[in-house]
């Protein structure tokens, strides 16, 4: 029996092929339902047991039952949070890459791998206008991307100006930063400086009155400037940032865990101006630029101090960091040392694609957004934008309802397949949002969504 768990089934693999072959056509992806607890828990009962089940039937349930009780991130109907739209060729390499059993902490152990990982990594930087010398890793989100990056601003600058461990540092944020900039300061230590925004837009005037007015002796070592709020799209003043952070020797950190997609898109890349002297930046592939769960981009303009902050020791991996020092090893960036190699499907994919078809696809959800706008502006007069939107997420009001209205049109919504769109607040008020990733989103879509808040 123990034998058997690692021997070639040919019966099981062709199960497994034939669902995989069977969920890649799906068009378009259905969007399913939430769960039920009492439901689940007795379908899976007893599963679990000394003898194991005939993998056909442990298939069927999960076909039947459990991956309906999931909603789809990669449905063009779903238009809630920050969805998810891996193109084909990502899933299949992701496949490829789990039966390869790749382990992509070092070089190594996974020098092919690695160096296609670091060719990507190369192309967002240069997307971004950082230097030859950036580089980072995969990790596998933005929020373990922004734990890593700050946690190198921490210690790069209690180094610098030779504080001990535990003195108190800050670092500026806006009241618009994402809330895993929140959670990594209080994991690390350090203190908020909070500044306001300009119409929830950071700005370098705003940072600089700030740090003009604050009393506090605790020293401000860095800040995070956003480029795409998740609930709005907005990309801060990051040239303004920029100048103020190089002035004040301030680690510039960027968060464009969404929106830093929209690098490869010409028709907003202007609002980028000034993320080219980020010390460090974040961008995730698996919201907007077509990769699976779970891949972010971490880069760092001086990757070796990251490296000196992340590289772990301990006698069994000094082998990882003898020999040649061109050697990359993803595990020296980031807290992590397992990893696998979450770049790879992005890589197959952009290899495949090609550039061009990613900078299509991303203005694609940017005119969504645009015609969106438009036409609630043009035919819904019970219907109000909030604010124009900047890249491809689109907040809109319904004149008269109330909360709970929006809560109960979502669930209607959802109940009915029509679309998943929850609703977010915005200045205390609860409204309507809508974010455009999957580029086989159409108007008609909208369109129907639309009318149900009539």
């Amino acid at each position: 029996m123990t034998q058997r768990m690692h021997q070639y089934d040919a019966r099981m693999v062709d199960l497994v092929f034939d669902y995989m072959r069977e969920r890649l056509q799906y068009d378009p992806v259905p969007l399913d339902h939430p769960g039920e607890g009492e439901r689940l828990s007795g379908v899976l009962d007893g599963l679990l047991n000394a003898r194991g089940n005939d993998p056909a039937d442990v298939l069927k349930l999960y076909d039947h039952e459990l991956s309906r009780a999931v909603i789809s991130a990669d449905s063009p109907r779903y238009l809630s949070f920050i969805p998810c739209a891996p193109t084909k060729a990502a899933l299949l390499f992701d496949m490829v890459v789990s039966c390869a059993s790749l382990q992509g902490i070092s070089w190594l152990e996974a020098a092919g791998a690695i160096a296609a990982e670091n060719q990507v990594l190369r192309l967002i930087s240069d997307r971004a206008g950082l230097p030859e010398s950036a580089g980072g890793c995969f990790v596998s989100g933005g929020s373990a991307g922004n734990l890593s990056a700050l946690v190198v601003a921490r210690d790069t600058a209690r180094h610098r100006l030779g504080l001990a461990s535990g003195a108190r540092m800050r670092i500026a944020v806006s009241d618009q930063t994402h809330s895993s900039v929140t959670n990594t300061l209080n994991i690390i230590g350090v203190e908020k400086l909070l500044v306001p925004t300009s119409d929830h837009r950071l700005t370098g005037a705003a940072l600089r009155a700030a740090l003009a007015a604050d009393t506090d002796p605790a020293p401000v070592i860095g800040v995070v400037g956003t480029a795409g709020t998740t609930n709005a799209g907005i990309v801060d003043d990051l040239a303004g940032i920029a100048e103020v952070a190089r002035e004040l020797d301030l680690w510039f950190h960027v968060d464009g865990a969404y929106g830093g997609a929209g690098l490869f898109a010409p028709s907003v890349r202007a609002k980028y101006d000034g993320i080219e002297h980020a010390d460090s930046f974040v961008v995730d592939p698996h919201k907007w630029l077509f990769a699976p769960f779970d891949c972010a981009a971490l880069i760092y303009r001086r990757p070796w101090l990251a490296k000196g902050v992340h590289t772990q020791d301990a006698s069994y991996l000094d082998v990882l960091h003898t020999g040649d020092n061109e050697e990359w090893n993803p595990t020296d960036y980031a807290y992590h040392l397992t990893r696998r190699a979450r770049g790879l499907p992005l890589w197959f994919s952009l290899a495949v694609h090609g550039t061009d078809a990613y900078s299509e696809a991303i203005e694609t959800g940017i005119g969504l957004a645009r015609d969106t706008a438009a036409l609630i502006r043009a035919e819904y007069p019970d219907l109000e934008v909030v604010r124009d939107p900047e890249l491809s997420s689109v907040v809109y009001r319904r004149r008269g309802w109330a909360a709970q209205d929006y809560y109960d049109w979502s669930q209607r919504l959802l109940a009915d397949q029509i679309g998943f769109v929850t609703p977010t607040g915005w200045e205390g008020e609860v409204v309507a949002r809508f974010a455009f990733l999957h580029p086989g989103t159409t108007m008609e879509m909208v369109r129907e969504i639309l009318d149900t808040m009539v």
